[in-house]
Formats: structure tokens, C-alpha cells, sequence
């Protein structure tokens, strides 16, 4: 059994509004909690109205006050942005309020457009530095030396894990020379899935961290009664990477009957590269379809997005999912068989 987590999107759709999307945030995670999922991540985004998590520690101290052992953390802080100080504090702050519950997961890229990083006061040419970073960051989690003259307070000694995200070869060489946990980003970008999985095995040094490689596979599921219905509820997604490369990073629409008529042969191409990996479909079919992937890609663990549009129905599909990964007794089910 490959256990399972939850990116968690925070999504802003045309009926919540940004509270309404924490809030959601909040309870998927309580649900998430019973149903066996071993952790929720949330990602840093900027200037997107449609996601609610760029505030990013900010709101995992909501989700981390509303539940109480599901691991909580940020798939990923994109580190460039940030001054590695800065950080240890927040996180090593959220690891004394929430212990043992914590995870930081760093990405290289600046997790928005290039004007809007010119607002964050950030240059470019920082993701250079990221290696050095993520070092600095470590030490600064680190127990703090008897002689050493800036601690970030109170983050000394909480030793908050650290994972490495990525979509490349880099991340993965990265995470396998720092000996740290990988996380890949097959989700919206599989095409150097088995590629870096590969060479972060066969190049991983153990740390003090972590003393075998251990690694993370992102994969979009989405859940429903019946292969129809979740193939509907999947056009939401669907159009939200359409509308990426239309330039229009609007809030999350409704599901629609028909979704050859929402795009391009060429945004379907585009779309459908990006969402390859996706899982969709009746449990039966989600059951089969993770089977495979845990087989093909020989992940420690998977990280699932459900980015179904309507919250009810998102709780339901996770709940599927966890039922048909067989970390949760179907006999056990209620919202799934309540609705």
C-alpha cells in the first residue's frame, strides 16, 4: 500500500471567495485526517486570483490549527523569493506551535510571472543560488552552535525536514547530493518523470535527514461514482490549464458537458501533455490507475490534487481516492454514501 497525500490548491472559484477557499482548505484537511492521508502541502503562488496560498506559512497555521496529526506543509516554498532567514523563522515558528508536524519543501522556481517578481523585490538571478540556500535554510533549522552570533529564533533546533521539489533533472541531482526527500511534480509536468527518479536513486548520498532515498510522485485523481461523472468533473481542471495559455489565470469555472467545445486542438494538445499522468474515473478505475503508477514509478509515496470544483463533490472524490489506495476500510465511508 503506497501511501498517499494531498497538494491542497487553495482554489478561489466563481462561488467562494478567498476565506471561503482557506476554510475549504481547512476542513479537506480535517476530513483528509480520518480518511488516512498522511500529510497536506500547499504551494506558494502570487499575483493568481484563482489561489488563495501565497501567504503560504499564514495558511498552514489555519489548516494546521484545525486538525491535529496529518502532517502540514509547503509543496513548496519557492526559496528565491525569500531570504533563507526569513523562512526559518516562519516555519520553525509553525514547528513550535504544531511539533512533529511540519514539512518544508523548497522549489527553485519563482512560482509567478516576472513582473510580479519584480513586486516581490526579488531578482531573477537569485534561483542561481539556490543550492546555497537551501544549506543556509538547513543550518538556520539546525541547533545553533555555542559561538553562533545570528540565530533565527525561534527555528534553532527544530530541525524542520526539508524536501526538494522539482520538475527536472536539477532538482533531483540536487536532492539526491544534499540527501533529501524529492518530490516530483508529475502533476503538470511528467514528461522527465522516470528520468529524474532515476538518476536521484542512483546518485542519493544519505544524510542526516534521511539514509535512503524517498521519493514523492505528484498525480492529478479525480473520483466519482462512475468513469462519466468524474470524467466531468475533470473538465474544471481542464480549463484552468487551457486557460493558462490563453494568459487568463481567472478563478476556477463549473464543470461542462462538453469540453471539446471550451478549447483549440492545440490547447488540447498542450493541456492533455501537461495532465498525461492524470487518474480519472470510477474507484474501480482510480484503484487500477494508482496501482500502475506505484508499480511504474516505484514512488514511496504519491501526492494527489483533486481539483474538483465544487467541495462537496472534492471531498467525496478524496475520500474514493482513499478508499481505493486501501488506506481507508470502505466499510467506514459516510460522505461518499451519504450523497
Amino acid at each position: 500500500m503506497t501511501p498517499l497525500s494531498i497538494l491542497e490548491l487553495v482554489r478561489v472559484t466563481e462561488d467562494t471567495d478567498a476565506r471561503g477557499a482557506l476554510d475549504n482548505a481547512r476542513d479537506l484537511a480535517a476530513h483528509a485526517e480520518g480518511w488516512g492521508y498522511q500529510r497536506i502541502w500547499v504551494a506558494e503562488h502570487h499575483n493568481m486570483p484563482g489561489i488563495a496560498s501565497a501567504a503560504t506559512s499564514v495558511v498552514l497555521a489555519h489548516i494546521a490549527a484545525g486538525t491535529k496529526s496529518i502532517r502540514v506543509g509547503a509543496g513548496g516554498i519557492m526559496l528565491p523569493n525569500h531570504a533563507p532567514y526569513i523562512i526559518a523563522e516562519q516555519f520553525g515558528t509553525l514547528a513550535r506551535l504544531f511539533p512533529d508536524r511540519i514539512d518544508l519543501g523548497l522549489g527553485r522556481a519563482p512560482g509567478t510571472d516576472q513582473l510580479t517578481l519584480r513586486a516581490l523585490r526579488r531578482a531573477p538571478e537569485n534561483a542561481e543560488n539556490f543550492p546555497q540556500d537551501v544549506l543556509e535554510l538547513q543550518a538556520f533549522l539546525a541547533p545553533a552552535g555555542p559561538a553562533q552570533r545570528i540565530q533565527a529564533v525561534p527555528a534553532a533546533g527544530t530541525d524542520v525536514p526539508l524536501w526538494i521539489l522539482g520538475s527536472s533533472n536539477f532538482g533531483a541531482l540536487l536532492a539526491a547530493e544534499l540527501g533529501l526527500p524529492y518530490a516530483f511534480a508529475s502533476h503538470f509536468a511528467p514528461d522527465l518523470l522516470l528520468q529524474a527518479l532515476e538518476l536521484y536513486r542512483s546518485r542519493f548520498k544519505p544524510s542526516e535527514q534521511l539514509d535512503r532515498p524517498y521519493a514523492m510522485v505528484g498525480v492529478n485523481i479525480i473520483a466519482a461514482e462512475t468513469d462519466e461523472q468524474a470524467r466531468r468533473l475533470a473538465t474544471t481542471q481542464q480549463m484552468s490549464f487551457a486557460n493558462i495559455f490563453r494568459g487568463a489565470r481567472g478563478l476556477s469555472g463549473p464543470p461542462i458537458d462538453d469540453i471539446e467545445s471550451y478549447w483549440s486542438p492545440t490547447e488540447k494538445a498542450q493541456v492533455m501533455r501537461m495532465l498525461a499522468r492524470s487518474i480519472v474515473g470510477s474507484p474501480e478505475t482510480v484503484r487500477a490507475g494508482i496501482r500502475q503508477l506505484a508499480d511504474e514509478t516505484r514512488a514511496d509515496e504519491l501526492i494527489v490534487v483533486s481539483d474538483v470544483y465544487e467541495h462537496s463533490a472534492r471531498l467525496r472524490s478524496f475520500e474514493f481516492i482513499a478508499e481505493a489506495a486501501g488506506i481507508r476500510s470502505a466499510e467506514a465511508g459516510t460522505l461518499a454514501r451519504a450523497s
